[in-house]
């Protein structure tokens, strides 16, 4: 009996995930980190250029700004235009391993536990290459990767070498997405901005 409900929550979870993502057998990739990574350097303004799917990304001009506070956490303020309106989440990043700073954590909430946020490659004033993954009972999981930049569009040898960096640390980019970040300014002069998700 106890098999057939541990099989039963598999396979419930199973199906949200394959719903949301684009599941992967086996545990989570372990990749490279940037070297030497500077977390105060990393604050800013952060816009998505080229990510896999993610179910909570639904909108367009989505961004992410980073700044940091006296405790040595960062406040996480991300945004997108969905349905006309901006939507924003605020949330907490922290370094999560101190040998290690490139592997950061961030929550967008007191009672959810930190999701990693790993800084694979940046530097700094142009992009950045991030990856998050999530193991599912070790038997498949689910990843997140966005290629970050300091303005709405990059180049695309710059799109390239970021994508290489995945490849080169066993993670799938096929399904990656240009995200949409066309006319933004504009638009978000004639919005609310007051909207929180």
């Amino acid at each position: 009996m106890k098999m057939q409900v541990c099989l039963v929550l598999v396979l419930v979870v199973t199906l949200a995930v394959v719903n949301a993502q684009v599941p992967h057998w086996g545990s989570c990739p372990e990749p490279s980190t940037q070297p030497n990574f500077n977390f105060k350097q990393f604050m800013g303004r952060w816009f998505e250029i080229t990510k896999l799917p993610a179910q909570f990304e639904k909108g367009r001009c989505i961004e992410t700004n980073f700044t940091l506070k006296f405790d040595g956490t960062a406040r996480v303020v991300g945004s997108e235009i969905l349905n006309g309106k901006v939507k924003r989440i605020e949330g907490t990043a922290v370094v999560e391993d101190q040998k290690n700073p490139a592997k950061l954590g961030i929550s967008f909430s007191y009672v959810l536990p930190y999701t990693p946020y790993w800084i694979l490659s940046t530097d700094y004033v142009n992009s950045a290459v991030v990856y998050s993954c999530t193991d599912i009972l070790r038997i498949f999981h689910v990843d997140f990767a966005w290629i970050l930049g300091r303005s709405r569009s990059l180049p695309a040898a710059t799109v390239d070498r970021a994508k290489e960096i995945f490849i080169k640390n066993n993670i799938d980019v096929s399904w990656m997405i240009t995200s949409k970040q066309e006319g933004c300014e504009k638009h978000l002069e004639n919005l609310d901005a007051g909207a929180y998700l």
